[in-house]
């Protein structure tokens, strides 16, 4: 099989679209013949030699994808060769071909076609195991997602909105800020003024009782000024840095909470683990998008073999939604 492949870390034009070694399908697993693939941040990372992938997963990029059941290991049973269907990867997703534990497949949506499917995955896993399963949001409350345009933004306003949460996000452009506010945002805030202050004049001084952070140490001290009482600050990202210091003192007086929450790198079983949270997907978000309530965005495909046309584009910056790699 062709994959994208990395010889040393570097730029975008460190990518290879080269021959290497068919997956085999480990017992448990299977082995699908991808149609389409997607381009997160953390590719972008591990392009640069900054985020390696888990121990036993694959060294090729890529953390979702879509495509046909080619071959089943062993121990695997409810699928079928041939059956159409998407996956969260801890890593394969530019090649032709990826194994992948059956825990982590999904069907494909209704109403949603191969490709769009491929960049599913990865983002309703983040936003179901974090804003819900950790995060705990329920109707009624805010929710801040930092960066709403974004993929994981664009989805999370949606499924915040669909849970009856009132919705805050924040872009860096007023055609983003309108964007966010198409899907569903009922405030927009531009990130470079003060968040916490704009979301408090939008919210009577409550602030969010939920906050979806990709920013990591530059975003903490304006997450726990923005923060409502008994407020749960969720950070999955750390395009801000890694080292900030955190003020106990305002913690405190607001009974918050601050929670770091990976993917990638969790186990495929627990009630924690990569198939429990594709299962909550499946029954949850599933039905969203098969009624409409939650729609993929794309913001466009990109033939696999130039993945570094993609990462160049979502480098640049303005990419809304998803960006698709098709094999």
């Amino acid at each position: 099989m062709y994959a994208i492949t990395v010889s040393e870390p570097g730029g975008p034009e460190a990518m290879q679209w080269a021959e290497v070694p068919d997956p085999v399908a480990k017992p448990g697993e299977v082995v699908l013949d991808v149609v389409a693939s997607a381009v997160n941040r953390a590719d972008l990372m591990q392009r640069e030699g900054k985020y390696p992938p888990p121990p036993g997963a694959s060294e090729i990029i890529g953390l979702e994808c879509s495509g046909r059941i080619a071959a089943l290991g062993e121990g695997v049973d409810g699928w079928a060769v041939g059956d159409e269907v998407c996956a969260l990867l801890a890593g394969g997703g530019y090649a032709e071909k990826v194994a992948v534990p059956a825990a982590q497949l999904l069907p494909i949506p209704v109403g949603v076609d191969l490709v769009t499917a491929a960049g599913l995955p990865e983002v309703a896993c983040t936003v179901w195991s974090n804003i819900v399963m950790a995060g705990r949001l329920s109707s009624g409350e805010t929710f801040l997602v930092q960066g709403g345009s974004s993929g994981i933004g664009t989805h999370a306003i949606q499924v915040a909105k669909a849970l009856g949460a009132r919705v805050a996000a924040t872009a860096g452009a007023p055609d983003r800020l309108e964007r966010c506010r198409e899907l569903g945002a009922d405030i927009v805030i531009d990130y470079h003024d003060d968040i916490a202050e704009e979301l408090k004049k939008a919210t009577d001084g409550h602030g969010a009782d939920v906050i979806l952070d990709n920013m990591g140490a530059k975003g903490l001290a304006g997450n726990i000024a923005a923060l409502a009482p008994d407020g749960r600050l969720v950070i999955i990202g750390m395009q801000g840095g890694v080292k900030g210091e955190l003020d106990i003192g305002a913690l405190l007086r607001k009974r918050g909470s601050v929670t770091a929450m990976g993917l990638r790198g969790r186990p495929v079983d627990g009630p924690n683990g990569k198939g429990a949270v594709v299962a909550e997907v499946t029954a949850n978000v599933w039905p969203m998008i098969g009624d409409g309530t939650v729609k993929p965005i794309v913001h466009g495909t990109v033939p696999m073999a130039r993945a570094a046309e993609a990462h160049r584009t979502l480098e640049g910056g303005g990419v809304v939604g998803k960006l698709l790699l098709t094999t």
